[in-house]
């Protein structure tokens, strides 16, 4: 399967998992907000009841205080209160659904009431207001307030409202309660289930994304040794990749890099040794020929000295010339050639003795000022490439130097990772626009009839620190002398 497959999919079970925590919270939420919405529906139902109770009770005292003292103001009391139970009852019957048990207890209340109201509160109050217009309607008053208040059953249908009252408050504040303890149960159940849910999607893609990041890194870092490998010349190596996916297309395609690149440096090497055998034979190859040469100049200096002409022995020194700078050029290209071949042990070198040692051996023709800076370092690093790059610079700066007395000066500035080393000369300098050129292999910036040189000095400078990745440079204008400066690590310090 492939890899974007396995994301894609990862990411869908996420998803899924989140989806359904959302879901699940939702419908909790749900639950939560119907119970607290019940909860809330029966205080205020509890409210209304006790409300509608208490004034029950308030018409009760109203009315028998109107009948015992016939103020009117109990009468009015009795009228308000009568009223405010209109608004409850309504309010109460807009509350409690039909369906509900409440709602038939409520009713049973409610025609208990109006039973009190139209058998034993009207009639009373009606004859009471009547007593006082004439000596009968006051017989009538007494002897109905003896049949409905003394002997009559009023007491005992007002206990009865009472009960009645009672057993529907008992019942709202049971399941008033029993809301309560499934709200605080549904808020747990919520909290326990989103915590849950929450926490399995967090593990779920924790495992996800470890498993891809897994399968993915592992062999990514296969496939980094696998360059390494390559980067320090194993080139038969290969990727064993059993998989089928984005990263197998790239394990086949750096197989492949691998085998052909195994293939380039093979054929390289042959060439390369193709190319070493080619330099030796004709460099032998041609030393012969040339040595003929200077044989046969020199047989005919010896034989026939007194009957030359100058002109003749002039013609004779200059092939004699040819014949040295000949020579010398094949040196230097077999020498170019040589450069990183063979391997070269490090060592200690005090680069102060090594720059003199240099200087010793170079061919003086012109009085030579020639100083070194005191406190030069001390490395460990292959010392034949340094000197080799040493003895062309300052060899350079005293050769081609046109002063009356050539001065060079060696010194050097300290970086935090390789030393940089200047050869500065007063000669001739050398124009910007020359500075690349002179470090190509073969050329030169004076005719070769008036000046000896093969061209191949700085190129073999410049190989040689290309192969162990320093840079060379030059600062000088034509008339201002030149100052060459190289770089060269640390890493190898001793």
């Amino acid at each position: 399967m492939k890899i974007s497959v396995y994301i894609f999919l990862s990411f869908v079970l996420i998803l899924l998992l989140f989806t359904v925590t959302t879901y699940m919270n939702y419908k909790q939420s749900e639950e939560v907000q119907a119970n607290n919405e019940y909860v809330q529906m029966s205080g205020n139902i509890l409210r209304n009841t006790t409300r509608f109770q208490r004034n029950v009770l308030n018409m009760v005292s109203g009315l028998r205080g109107f009948l015992l003292t016939g103020e009117r103001y109990f009468i009015e009391s009795y009228d308000t209160v009568a009223s405010d139970n209109e608004a409850i009852l309504k309010e109460l019957t807009f509350i409690i659904p039909d369906t509900s048990i409440q709602r038939a207890r409520l009713q049973e209340i409610i025609e208990l009431h109006n039973k009190w109201v139209e058998t034993f509160a009207e009639p009373l109050r009606q004859a009471k207001l009547l007593s006082t217009v004439s000596d009968s309607n006051l017989r009538f008053y007494k002897a109905l307030y003896q049949e409905k208040i003394v002997t009559g059953d009023e007491k005992n249908l007002h206990k009865f409202i009472q009960e009645k009252f009672r057993v529907f408050s008992n019942y709202e504040y049971e399941m008033r309660n029993i809301r309560r303890r499934q709200l605080a149960e549904t808020v747990q159940t919520t909290k326990t289930l989103s915590f849950s849910l929450t926490f399995l999607s967090v593990v779920a893609s924790f495992v996800i994304i470890a498993y891809i990041t897994y399968r993915i890194s592992s062999r990514i870092n296969l496939m980094v040794s696998f360059a390494n490998q390559i980067a320090i010349g194993n080139y038969g190596q290969t990727i064993k990749d059993t998989h089928n996916d984005e990263l197998s297309k790239l394990s086949r395609s750096l197989n492949e890099m691998s085998e052909a690149l195994s293939e380039n440096i093979t054929e390289l090497r042959r060439k390369n040794e193709e190319l070493d055998q080619f330099a030796h034979i004709v460099s032998h190859d041609l030393k012969g020929p040339l040595r003929g040469i200077d044989n046969v100049v020199t047989w005919m200096e010896e034989d026939h000295q007194e009957e030359m002409s100058p002109k003749l022995n002039h013609y004779l020194q200059l092939i004699k010339g040819r014949i040295v700078r000949a020579e010398n050029l094949i040196e230097g290209v077999l020498s170019y050639a040589r450069i990183d071949k063979e391997t070269i042990p490090e060592e200690e070198v005090k680069t102060k003795e090594l720059v003199y040692s240099v200087f010793d051996n170079v061919d003086v023709s012109v009085p030579v000022s020639f100083t070194v800076q005191d406190n030069m370092p001390v490395l460990f690093t292959e010392r034949l490439p340094l000197f080799q790059v040493f003895a062309n610079l300052i060899s350079n700066a005293i050769k081609y130097n046109d002063k009356e007395r050539a001065e060079v000066h060696v010194y050097f500035h300290d970086h935090e990772e390789h030393y940089e080393f200047f050869v500065a000369d007063n000669g001739p300098g050398i124009a910007p626009q020359y500075h690349e050129r002179i470090f190509r292999i073969f050329q030169t910036l004076k005719d070769r009839d008036t000046f000896e040189s093969t061209g191949v000095g700085l190129s073999i400078i410049k190989k040689i620190l290309d192969s162990r990745n320093e840079t060379i440079s030059i600062d000088s204008h034509s008339g201002n002398g030149a100052i060459f400066s190289f770089t060269w690590k640390k890493q190898n310090n001793g």
